[in-house]
C-alpha cells in the first residue's frame, strides 16, 4: 500500500515509518497556521478601514450624512435684496475743533479782542480769593507797557497788542498783561525769552506800585498769547521772596489770565458748533 506523491510507502509485510508520518503532519499544521494568520491580518485591516470610513462620514456630527439641504439655511426668498444692504448714515455735522485750535493762531482766532473782552468782570474770585478790578489799558506799542528787559522781547517777536488790567485785594495789587502774537510758536518763544518785567498799571484808587521796589512776577503762554503778572504792596513796600501773600496774588493773576484766554477758545468752539444748525 502506498500514499500519494511525497507520502511514505509501506512494503508488503513491513511496518509504517512513524517518524516520516509525524514530520508530514507537522508540515501540514504549519502551513495551515500561516494561512490563518495572513487571513486574519487582512480582516483586521479591512475592519480598521471600515472604522475610518465611518468616522469620515460622521465627522460633521448629527445622525449621519444626508443629501438633503440643511433646515437652518434661509430660503432664497428670505435673503436680503441688494437695496436692503445699502449703508445708512446719520445726518449729523462733525464736531467743532477743540478750543485750543481757535486760539492757536490769528487766522482762526477771530472773536472780538479787547481789554473789555479779556477782563469783563468788575470783581473776580480766584482760588477762593476775591479781587476788585481797578483799571484796564490797551497798548498797540507793546514795549511801552514793559520795562527794559521785557520790551525788546515783545518787539523782537512782533507783539501785536498788550492788554493790561490791575486787580486789588487787602493792600495788595496785581497787574495782569496779555500779549497777542501771530501764533502759538511765537508766544512760547516769548515765554522762554522772558526778562522782567511788565509795567504795573495804577489808577482808580491804586497808587503807582512796583516801580522802584522788588515785586513778584510770573510769565507763561497759552495758544498765541503770552501773559505776565507783577504783584506787590500798594503802600510802597517791597515784596521780596519772603512775601508769600504777594506771591499768591501774582499766581492768582496768572491763573486768571490763563482762564480768560482759554475761555476765548471755548466760546469760539461753542459758536462753531451752532453754525451748521443755523
Amino acid at each position: 500500500m502506498s500514499f500519494g506523491q511525497g507520502g511514505p510507502e509501506w512494503g508488503s509485510g513491513s511496518t509504517p515509518d512513524w517518524a516520516a508520518l509525524a514530520e508530514q503532519a507537522e508540515r501540514h499544521r504549519s502551513r495551515r497556521r500561516r494561512w490563518l494568520m495572513a487571513g486574519g491580518g487582512a480582516l483586521a485591516t479591512a475592519a480598521v478601514a471600515g472604522i475610518v470610513a465611518l468616522a469620515v462620514v460622521n465627522e460633521g456630527g448629527g445622525d449621519g450624512a444626508s443629501d438633503k439641504p440643511s433646515s437652518s439655511l434661509p430660503a432664497p426668498e428670505d435673503l436680503p435684496s441688494s437695496s436692503d444692504a445699502q449703508p445708512t448714515f446719520k445726518d449729523e455735522p462733525p464736531p467743532p475743533p477743540p478750543p485750543r485750535d481757535f486760539i492757536a493762531d490769528a487766522e482762526h482766532d477771530k472773536a472780538p479782542l479787547s481789554a473789555a473782552t479779556l477782563f469783563p468782570a468788575k470783581r473776580i474770585t480766584v482760588n477762593g480769593h476775591s479781587y476788585k478790578l481797578a483799571s484796564t489799558s490797551t497798548s498797540k506799542n507793546c514795549a511801552q507797557a514793559a520795562h527794559a528787559g521785557l520790551g525788546p522781547v515783545l518787539t523782537g517777536n512782533d507783539c501785536d497788542t498788550l492788554y493790561r488790567a490791575t486787580f486789588t485785594s487787602n493792600g495788595l495789587a496785581v497787574t495782569v498783561g496779555i500779549a497777542a502774537f501771530e501764533d502759538a510758536k511765537t508766544a512760547a518763544k516769548v515765554k522762554k525769552q522772558y526778562r522782567p518785567n511788565l509795567v504795573a498799571l495804577p489808577g482808580n484808587g491804586v497808587p503807582d506800585f512796583c516801580r522802584t521796589v522788588t515785586c513778584r512776577t510770573t510769565a507763561n503762554s497759552l495758544g498765541r498769547y503770552a501773559y505776565f503778572t507783577i504783584a506787590g504792596r500798594t503802600n510802597g513796600k517791597e515784596s521780596g521772596p519772603s512775601d508769600t501773600q504777594a506771591q499768591k496774588v501774582a499766581l492768582d493773576g496768572s491763573n486768571y489770565a490763563y482762564a480768560r484766554v482759554l475761555q476765548r477758545g471755548r466760546a469760539q468752539s461753542s459758536e462753531a458748533a451752532k453754525e451748521p444748525a443755523s
